[in-house]
């Protein structure tokens, strides 16, 4: 299994190259220190499996991942990460991630992930598996597909920099408005989908297909 690390702190690289290289069936192919250099090493390498972190230079994660999945499909992604947050969580598999692994876990649960993505299933870390479960259950006056049409192109396109982790600051720099009428988007995008924060929003938007 060819594998290529894409992780900006190099004790970590060296870390999971050393362990990943004892496995005579893994091979670590290539590392990367930041999206970008990942994104065309990914495109030049090919490989099997790309273990990646969220926080990245020049190119965050949720991008570099749309990238590699747009033209590496059959590529499998391994989030390995500190973060912990929900739409995180939520925006990485809805940007093609197949697993979702926490920083400092055991070695089990890195090689759990690595299979579960191997084999075509879904991983999420025991950590931060609940808290998503637990925010996927969304009131059931929630139609993911009845009311995503309700929604304005202004909304959709808040709604989908909302699945990618955006901040309100940064999608008001995205979409070169001002925070208060990003809020004013929110609020409304929460109205016609009825549900009660930004992850189920995300919920929403990845169950209906948007992005």
């Amino acid at each position: 299994m060819r594998i290529l690390i894409i992780e900006d702190d190099l004790l970590m690289q060296l870390g999971l190259e050393k362990t990943l290289n004892s496995y005579t069936k893994f091979e670590v192919i290539g590392q990367a220190e930041d999206g970008y250099s990942g994104v065309n090493m990914a495109l030049n390498l090919k490989p099997d499996l790309i273990i990646m972190d969220l926080e990245l230079q020049r190119l965050d994660g949720i991008s570099a991942i749309k990238q590699i999945r747009e033209k590496l499909p059959e590529t499998r992604i391994v989030i390995l990460t500190s973060h912990t947050l929900e739409t995180e969580v939520i925006a990485s598999l809805a940007s093609g991630a197949d697993a979702y692994c926490i920083k400092g876990a055991s070695l089990e649960r890195l090689l759990a992930a690595i299979d579960a993505a191997i084999n075509g299933a879904a991983y999420l870390d025991p950590q931060i598996a609940r808290l998503v479960i637990d925010n996927l259950k969304l009131p059931s006056t929630s139609r993911p597909n009845s009311n995503i049409s309700l929604l304005s192109q202004r909304e959709t396109e808040v709604l989908k920099l909302i699945v990618e982790g955006k901040s309100n600051n940064e999608i008001a720099e995205k979409l070169y408005l001002s925070p208060n009428t990003i809020k004013t988007h929110v609020r409304g995008i929460m109205n016609k989908l009825a549900v009660d924060d930004r992850v189920q929003i995300a919920v929403v938007a990845l169950r209906s297909g948007i992005v």
